[in-house]
């Protein structure tokens, strides 16, 4: 039977086919094109993306290339300001030195005068007599004048040099932070009953990158590490000697003569080298000095700088206080007995003049570094220490060392003695009566000597009329703040924390101008409140334990020397001789100060 086959079937079947995969096909090509369009989507949405990342970085290379052109332009200022001053140094001496022995000339030529005046006095002749007067009269005359020029010259330099100094240490700030990081000690690898019964972590943590940048690594467990940039006026690493630290510290004591206050304070944990920094180690006052603290290399420097004055211009006196458990002790009352307890040393503290003041403190005269040296060496056996986590002597209160300078111009005031003398002894009847207060600058409203401190060519007129100013240079070694107790009284800790607490709390209400600020506290802030929130200049230098063992106390001490960065005061004010009315009970606040954030 043959076979018949249906072609427009097979045709319509293949046609079937062949339809079915164009549907396929253009089903697969909207798909291609439904992802195609996506993929534009998407890489549109980066490519914006990488343009406002590249506009932002662009602008963040802007702002660093600005910050880098204005720190240029600030050290360049700073350099020339530095430059100013020394040539100003430079000239101050040379005109100091023309003074000294023009006025020795004219001493000797006065003299001279006297004795030849003597001589004429015995001559017959009157009428002779009187003209070879008038002329050794007519020569004084000259030689005054002359010294006067002169004497308008040395104040004249000596003011531009002032100007320039405190114009250099106010454009560093008048508060100053300084951060130190010291070196990894054995201690830091002995284990704690505290901190568990695990390894000890003495990985370091806390690096100075920079001389005025400090990064703490934070590591903790379960958390990404992440990195803390602090920045402060200087950083001082482990490698640091004890002279580097100094050197930065150094240009405040010339403001401690020009008639400023100066405070510097050691802020940080227990363990972190404050006491090491302020009085050295690892004996108090080492012969070599290559461990000598911020104390005595201070005193030296402010007694060399004395020595450049006239004898007997400036006087020192030293006092040590110890604000213990809240009390404020006088290390110096008894400490020539030693059964003598600490109640008996026990002061209280009294305002006067918007000043705290500590009633019936003794203060000890100090004529070079050895006086003091030998006072720190009799207040270091008494100063309040217990062992700690960290260490076996650590200190437990808060030291404040004050060296107050009393400023006087003993040689202008002889000068203008014997010049009066010389001028009497003429006995000149036409001749106007000479007195001190025509010496040296005329008029107090033109003159520029405005503060008797300003020696060699002070006004006698000064020297005779108005009281001895004094000013402060101060030192404080605050007690370390801890996280983890053990051997140590609760009551202990507990008032050194607040203390400190109170401390921050001060810098906080500072830094946000509020109407009152807490100094009374605590004893720490109410002695401190000129030193904080007066007219001194402050230098706050942070001390840091370095290994993560330490973390939150670094991270504290760090976080406090932020908050006093954030302080702005008005520009600090000399000290002057004026004697004001105040009221008996004084205000908390200092209405003087006026504090403003940085923006």
């Amino acid at each position: 039977m043959p076979l018949f086959v249906n072609r427009d079937q097979v045709f319509a079947h293949q046609v079937h086919l062949l339809e079915h995969k164009l549907r396929t096909k253009e089903e697969r090509i909207l798909e291609l094109e439904t992802e195609n369009a996506i993929l534009h989507i998407r890489l549109a949405e980066s490519l914006g993306k990488l343009h406002q990342e590249h506009e932002e970085n662009t602008k963040a290379l802007k702002r660093q290339q600005q910050e880098e052109e204005e720190k240029k332009i600030t050290c360049l200022a700073i350099v020339k300001l530095i430059s100013d001053v020394q040539a100003l140094k430079q000239c101050l001496s040379e005109v100091f030195a023309v003074y000294v022995s023009f006025a020795t000339e004219l001493d000797e030529q006065s003299k001279q005068l006297q004795k030849e005046l003597t001589q004429q006095s015995s001559c017959s002749l009157k009428g002779s007599r009187g003209d070879e007067s008038q002329n050794l009269q007519a020569q004084l005359t000259a030689l005054e004048h002359s010294l006067e020029e002169e004497r308008v010259k040395c104040n004249a330099e000596r003011q531009r040099r002032k100007d320039l100094h405190n114009t250099l240490v106010e454009l560093r700030g008048n508060i100053r932070v300084h951060c130190r990081v010291r070196p990894l000690l054995p201690f830091d690898q002995v284990q704690s009953p505290l901190l568990g019964s695990g390894p000890v972590s003495s990985e370091q943590i806390v690096h100075a990158i920079s001389d005025d940048t400090v990064v703490v690594n934070c590591m903790k467990a379960g958390v990404p590490a992440q990195s803390k940039m602090f920045e402060f006026e200087r950083v001082h690493g482990p490698e640091d000697s004890q002279e580097t630290v100094f050197e930065e510290i150094k240009p405040l004591l010339t403001s401690v003569l020009d008639g400023y206050n100066v405070c510097i304070m050691a802020y940080g944990q227990t363990g972190s080298g404050k006491t090491h920094t302020m009085m050295g180690s690892p004996a108090f006052g080492s012969r070599s000095g290559l461990q000598q603290g911020v104390i005595l290399k201070a005193s030296a420097e402010l007694f060399r700088l004395i020595s450049e004055k006239p004898p007997s211009s400036h006087t020192v006196e030293m006092s040590v206080i110890e604000v213990y458990n809240n009390d404020v002790l006088d290390l110096l009352s008894g400490d020539d007995q030693p059964n003598v307890s600490a109640v008996h040393r026990r002061e209280s503290v009294s305002t006067s003049c918007s000043s705290s003041q500590v009633s019936s403190l003794t203060q000890e005269p100090v004529s070079d570094t050895c006086d003091v040296t030998h006072i720190m060496s009799r207040v270091v056996k008494i100063r309040a220490h217990c062992p700690t986590l960290v260490h076996a002597d650590s200190s437990r209160s808060h030291l404040i060392v004050t060296l107050t300078i009393s400023s006087k111009s003993p040689n202008a005031r002889a000068l203008a003695r014997r010049l009066q003398s010389a001028k009497k002894s003429m006995q000149h009847p036409t001749q106007e009566r000479w007195s001190p207060r025509d010496d040296c600058l005329g008029s107090p409203a033109s003159s520029p000597c405005p503060s008797p401190s300003q020696s060699p060519c002070t006004s006698p007129r000064l020297g005779t009329t108005r009281a001895v100013f004094k000013t402060k240079l101060q030192f404080v070694d605050l007690a370390g703040n801890m996280t983890r107790v053990s051997g140590a009284a609760l009551w202990e800790v507990s008032c050194i924390n607040r203390s400190l607490s109170a401390l921050s709390d001060v810098l906080g209400a500072l830094a946000e101008q509020r109407s009152h600020i807490p100094y009374r506290n605590s004893k720490l802030t109410h002695l401190l409140k000129d030193a904080i929130g007066g007219d001194a200049k402050l230098l706050v230098m942070l001390c840091v334990s370095p290994t993560q063992r330490y973390f939150t106390e670094s991270l504290q001490t760090l976080g406090f020397g932020a908050r006093a960065r954030q302080v702005q005061r008005d520009p600090s004010r000399k000290k002057s001789n004026t004697l004001k009315s105040c009221p008996s009970a004084s205000r908390e606040n200092d209405p003087a100060v006026s504090c403003k954030t940085h923006t």
